[in-house]
């Protein structure tokens, strides 16, 4: 069991560090990033739709016995993401403060990647529980489906009026979660991996809200031509790395 935790727990780690990936933008001028925040956006709002509707809901269709309660966790899912969203502005508006206003999806992508990285954990503590062979794929696998989810939340933070270092840090905090949910289910088992398909229904409709009501709608402030195919094709390209990793993960 020893080499269970350890393993599980260095793995883990590893996973959660690929949140900085967004390091590599430190040496970007900020006006340049400015420039390139739209189409990161944009890239995110592919990749975050790519993932409930390629990975997260055919994973727990397959598992589910019961759909309608899978249905009924997402739309939980996107309802108290909205509420969620109306009392932040709610409190933006009784609040007044001096310091630059961070746009409310800045905490939404926070909340949303924080229970997809808890259950990401779930998952990898789980399949190390069934064998260390079987866990090391499953981190490889989680590894790659990370990687872009990652820079699009960087993106988004940024753009929601983040700096670039905060935005790191708190991409971070938001990603050790997924530590705490490889401790848990090392520690309950199998009883906290059966929650996972509930966790993954209401982190897909989470995802679906934030890119249906935030992202996309932001993508639409620009009208010019050349730019909205640019978004456009950015979009479509979170939508095939999502599914693309469909490969490697096979």
């Amino acid at each position: 069991m020893a080499r269970i935790w350890l393993y599980s727990l260095v793995s883990v780690v590893a996973v959660s560090l690929l949140s900085l990936i967004g390091v590599f933008t430190l040496t970007v001028k900020e006006k340049r990033l400015r420039g390139l925040l739209m189409y990161l956006v944009s890239f995110s709002a592919g990749a975050m739709l790519g993932d409930v509707f390629i990975h997260l809901l055919p994973e727990v269709f397959e598992k589910a016995k019961i759909s309608l309660q899978v249905s009924l966790f997402v739309l939980i899912g996107i309802v108290s993401t909205f509420v969620l969203e109306k009392s932040i502005h709610w409190h933006h508006a009784q609040v007044e403060t001096k310091s630059r206003r961070l746009h409310p999806v800045t905490f939404l992508t926070l909340f949303g990647d924080g229970v997809h990285n808890f259950i990401d954990g779930v998952i990898l503590g789980a399949s190390y529980l069934a064998n260390i062979p079987a866990g090391i794929a499953t981190t490889i696998a989680i590894v790659f489906h990370e990687i872009p989810q990652e820079i699009g939340n960087f993106a988004v933070l940024v753009h929601g009026g983040f700096s670039k270092s905060k935005a790191l840090f708190y991409n971070f905090l938001s990603a050790l979660t997924a530590v705490l949910g490889t401790v848990l289910v090392l520690y309950f088992g199998s009883q906290l991996a059966n929650a996972s398909i509930f966790l993954i229904s209401y982190t897909s409709g989470a995802f679906i809200y934030i890119a249906g009501s935030d992202l996309i709608p932001e993508l639409h402030k620009e009208v010019a031509f050349k730019k909205s195919l640019s978004q456009f094709l950015s979009l479509v390209l979170g939508i095939v790395v999502m599914l693309s990793l469909l490969l490697l993960e096979k």
